[in-house]
């Protein structure tokens, strides 16, 4: 082999070299850009969530979402509500009511417990959030104390028990003699698994060498 077909071999594999380099480079950068959009769609997910009831009336949101006391209502014991809780999942957790149902008087304070347990090595952030059927009674349903008023951040292996304080208002037409009240829980915040370390950010050529 002469000396000018050695070199350009030489040649033609640096350039090879070069264009695996740039090739790789830029799979890192496209996955450093897929995990950046996936991670900001984990946090749209839930208020894109509610947008779609609001605009479908499917599973619609209460608009009243009480923080404070609701002012002094009468208890009417002349009627009985049957309220039914439901839970649904959509994370790496366990997640449930203490109870499926229980009776209670329109205006009379009542608590329902939910419990969550999160059987992960990591923490997790997640949303809760509420529907209700028959879908008139929505406006009537109040809650003073409530879980899904914020996001909850689980540790690793942690299980809480998460209150919901409501009351009926004795407005509710007469017609509803029961309402379901049931929470999505959605995990928000780390919708992928990131990369292994060192695998994201590519590394700098050596000084004084192009690409």
């Amino acid at each position: 082999m002469s000396i000018e077909q050695q070199s350009r071999r030489e040649a033609d594999k640096e350039a090879d070299k070069q264009a695996d380099k740039r090739f790789n480079r830029g799979m890192m950068l496209r996955l450093v850009v897929i995990v950046a959009v996936m991670f900001g769609f984990g946090y749209a997910l839930v208020p894109l969530y509610k947008k779609i009831c609001e605009i479908t009336g499917i599973n619609v949101i209460t608009t009243r979402e009480l923080h404070g006391a609701v002012k002094n209502t009468q208890i009417d014991k002349s009627r009985t509500i049957t309220v039914e809780f439901d839970s649904n999942a959509r994370g790496p957790f366990a997640f449930r009511p203490v109870k499926n149902s229980m009776e209670v008087h329109p205006g009379e304070m009542a608590t329902i417990v939910y419990e969550v347990a999160n059987g992960q090595p990591r923490d997790i952030s997640a949303q809760a959030i509420p529907s209700y059927a028959p879908k008139q009674a929505t406006q009537y349903f109040m809650k003073l104390e409530c879980f899904c008023f914020k996001q909850q951040t689980l540790k690793a292996n942690e299980a809480r028990e998460m209150p919901v304080v409501f009351v009926i208002d004795p407005a509710l037409p007469k017609d509803v003699k029961s309402i379901t009240l049931s929470y999505t829980f959605f995990e928000v915040g780390t919708p992928v698994a990131q990369a292994p370390e060192g695998q994201l950010a590519p590394q700098p050529a050596p000084a004084g060498k192009g690409i």
